[in-house]
């Protein structure tokens, strides 16, 4: 008879650090489907897959759009997926320092179907497709960093310059 495994310093078991909560089993069929479907057709210059063996923890890469002042970086994202995924949004993060309106230092992201949008029709997938739009067109008008929205509807060049400069220094090794 196999036995349990005693909890971990976070304080959660072996089945819950898989994402195997019994609660969570709608939702883990869900990511998992997703990580399928991510690993047969990944979207355009983006990774996203679990960390370890906790379904609920992914990482994810996106690649600077061409054309942005973020171009030739790669900035990584952390996603977490509540237990209730996908009728709640995943809590997505930059790790990644970025100069941008949108995210501020803690690397969380105003972004809206991070918020009120969220449907469950949305995917991981479409999720960071959307995070690489906002990096091609910011949202001034709904900035987490109101500094840096000013600067970009008054200095566009100079927000450009400091954006190119902190990707070169934080995305680029």
């Amino acid at each position: 008879m196999p036995r349990a495994s005693a909890p971990s310093a976070d304080g959660r078991g072996d089945a819950e650090r898989r994402g195997r909560a019994a609660c969570g089993a709608p939702s883990l069929r869900r990511i998992q489907k997703e990580l399928a479907e991510i690993c047969l057709d990944p979207p355009a210059n983006c990774t996203a897959g679990p960390k370890e063996d906790n379904l609920y923890e992914w990482t994810s890469s996106l690649q600077g759009p061409d054309g942005t002042p973020y171009a030739g970086g790669i900035f990584f994202l952390d996603i977490h997926f509540p237990t209730d995924y996908p009728f709640r949004a995943p809590k997505v993060v930059f790790k990644t320092r970025i100069y941008h309106c949108n995210v501020n230092n803690s690397g969380q992201i105003c972004l809206d179907v991070l918020k009120d949008q969220w449907s469950p029709a949305l995917t991981v997938s479409k999720i960071l497709l959307s995070v690489s739009a906002l990096l091609s067109e910011p949202n001034p008008h709904d900035p987490l960093v109101p500094n840096i929205a000013q600067e970009l509807l008054s200095d566009r060049e100079e927000h450009d310059r400091v954006a190119a400069e902190w990707t070169k220094r934080y995305a680029m090794s």
